[in-house]
């Protein structure tokens, strides 16, 4: 018998989910240690974000692992020209609304970093955004560490899903706040430099893992000359190249740690190998061409055979998977056997 259908009820388990995690950065790395752009030099027109690759330019098969930009809800540390005369047409200005659009809810103008004093500290921000191919699903929540490093201060970035593990919820999905801290042996702890937020410059930022975006607040990255000694250039009509001056804090911390995360949906198949079923092979060795008779005279009252793969097939026939045992499974009158088989979605 080469065929078996198979009994829904009791043979096929479906939407089976687990989350599973791996390395976000390419061939599932967790750690990117060397960062590089595309160029040295980039004008305004390209420069207003930076696509961060993992190996220098000319490397065969070199990849974007995410990117970098600043947005200022004024349009400032953009220049004006002939299309973009007025400050609401400049890409820093763009960028803010491309943002708010995505993460805040409507009729809300402005991110809120959790300042109360100095409403200024809400209207500018870098990003980091993940590239899709990496991320996949989204970032897992508590296994991402950053470092940003300067001429004289040094600071690291997690999330504080250790101390809030559901987050918030608005309309970009769960949103955590960005704070100063380390990842060890992925359990993330939070420093006691995240009790000093000031009520003049709010948090560290916003981290959205579902979209796969950081949001780091301008203002608390220079405050006090920066943590990580990012000086933001606020010009009102010039390009101040600010992606370049955070992609420089992240290059000299030289650590980028990060996981993503996916919720696998599986199917579990029970193939069931009762003792009289597929008792016969196609392997010429098993029969003689001639007539058909088994070539082992054992074999007339207790045929053998090793079962090495297993088939699922439609109605109509059609080979739609195939699953292969690590070793040779087998098979006799005086013995059955369940093979499970699992497909991953």
């Amino acid at each position: 018998m080469s065929f078996q259908r198979f009994n829904r009820a009791e043979d096929i388990i479906e939407n089976q989910r687990t989350k599973v995690t791996s390395g976000l950065w390419t061939g599932g790395g967790t750690d990117l240690t060397t960062f590089f752009t595309a160029s040295a030099t980039i004008g305004e027109q390209s420069g207003s974000f930076l696509d961060i690759y993992d190996k220098v330019a000319g490397t065969a098969a070199r990849e974007v692992q995410f990117s970098i930009g600043y947005a200022n809800i004024n349009g400032a540390g953009s220049s004006g020209n002939s299309t973009k005369s007025t400050l609401g047409r400049r890409q820093s200005r763009a960028l803010y609304g491309q943002f708010r659009n995505l993460l805040l809810a409507p009729n809300t103008d402005e991110f809120d970093f959790g300042q109360s004093t100095y409403t200024e500290a809400n209207e500018d921000f870098y990003f980091i955004s993940f590239n899709r191919a990496r991320m996949r699903e989204k970032v897992n929540p508590g296994n991402w560490e950053l470092h940003l490093d300067g001429a004289a201060n040094k600071v690291r970035l997690i999330d504080d899903s250790v101390a809030n593990p559901t987050g918030n919820t608005g309309q970009g999905g769960r949103v955590f706040n960005v704070i100063s801290g380390s990842i060890a042996d992925r359990t993330p702890t939070i420093s006691a430099a995240h009790a000093t937020l000031t009520t003049n410059t709010g948090s560290f930022g916003l981290f959205y893992p579902d979209l796969g975006i950081i949001l780091l607040n301008a203002k608390r990255l220079d405050a006090g000359g920066g943590p990580a000694d990012i000086t933001t250039a606020r010009s009102a009509d010039a390009f101040d190249d600010n992606p370049r001056k955070l992609f420089n804090s992240i290059k000299e911390g030289a650590n980028f740690t990060a996981r993503r995360e996916e919720e696998i949906s599986s199917t579990s198949f029970f193939c069931r190998v009762n003792n009289k079923r597929f008792n016969f092979s196609s392997n010429p060795t098993f029969a003689t061409s001639s007539d058909g008779s088994l070539t082992q005279a054992t074999f007339f009252k207790d045929p053998q055979t090793f079962i090495t793969q297993v088939g699922l097939y439609n109605d109509t026939n059609e080979l739609l998977a195939v699953a292969k045992l690590s070793k040779p499974l087998l098979n006799s009158y005086s013995r059955e056997a369940i093979i499970k088989v699992k497909l991953d979605f």
